[in-house]
């Protein structure tokens, strides 16, 4: 993990008076599985837009696997995938077709997207509309949509939120089978327990800043705390919320 993925540096968002994002730098290397969190309203899906190249930024530059991520370019949207905080499915379509709709985009074969599929779980339910499926089902169709066309970076906005825990649980070997097939894995969540168990380091935020980078276990023994929550308790001087 020498190579830099991305690379951030001085990324600003604001919206009238309200800076959102403000004066953000990380790096994130090859094959890394890096966890932006804090708590709801920190600024961590701001900066993943940014940095996804969904978002123009005020001030800063960004750069996805060598290339810049604004102005966006087909020729590194292929190279990365997204998984958005609210899933964005075509309507009344089955799993399958929306896999297959989502592969087709990228001329990606239907066997692929099938296959995709199986390796989320959810062959049994490729017949059944998004609508009917269960909220991790939901989340693993979404993450498999983001994944159809083999990205070597992958996005992904707090995709466990709203789940119950054998559901996040599930998610959770997902989510580190993908980084283990040797994809670059960036993860925004509040949940700071998610942080500690699947990141390689993880960057605190929290009012659009960058408080700490660093492996989770690191950051806890470094303050002598107990866990990441007690880790923003002791940078910013007030309890954790999510």
């Amino acid at each position: 993990m020498t190579d830099a993925a991305i690379t951030v540096e001085g990324l600003r968002k604001r919206y009238g008076d309200v800076r959102a994002v403000d004066g953000v730098s990380l790096e994130v290397a090859s094959g890394e599985f890096y966890g932006i969190l804090g708590p709801n309203g920190a600024g961590k899906t701001t900066t993943l837009e940014l940095i996804e190249g969904l978002r123009e930024p005020d001030e800063g530059t960004v750069r996805l696997l060598g290339m810049p991520s604004w102005p966006r370019d087909p020729d590194l949207l292929r190279r990365i995938g997204v998984q958005l905080q609210a899933s964005a499915f075509f309507e009344k379509l089955t799993a399958r077709e929306q896999i297959r709709s989502f592969a087709s985009l990228y001329g990606v074969s239907a066997e692929r997207a099938d296959a995709m599929l199986e390796t989320v779980g959810l062959t049994g339910k490729a017949d059944v509309r998004d609508t009917e499926l269960s909220g991790g089902q939901a989340q693993r169709l979404s993450i498999a949509c983001a994944l159809v066309h083999d990205p070597e970076l992958v996005f992904l906005d707090e995709p466990t939120t709203g789940l119950d825990p054998q559901a996040r649980r599930n998610l959770w070997d997902l989510l580190r089978e993908i980084n283990g097939q040797g994809r670059t894995v960036v993860l925004t969540t509040h949940y700071m327990d998610e942080a500690e168990l699947l990141c390689d380091r993880v960057a605190v935020m929290d009012a659009g800043r960058v408080l700490r980078v660093g492996p989770p276990r690191e950051l806890i023994a470094e303050l002598g705390v107990a866990n990441l929550e007690d880790v923003f308790l002791r940078l910013t001087g007030r309890e954790y919320r999510e």
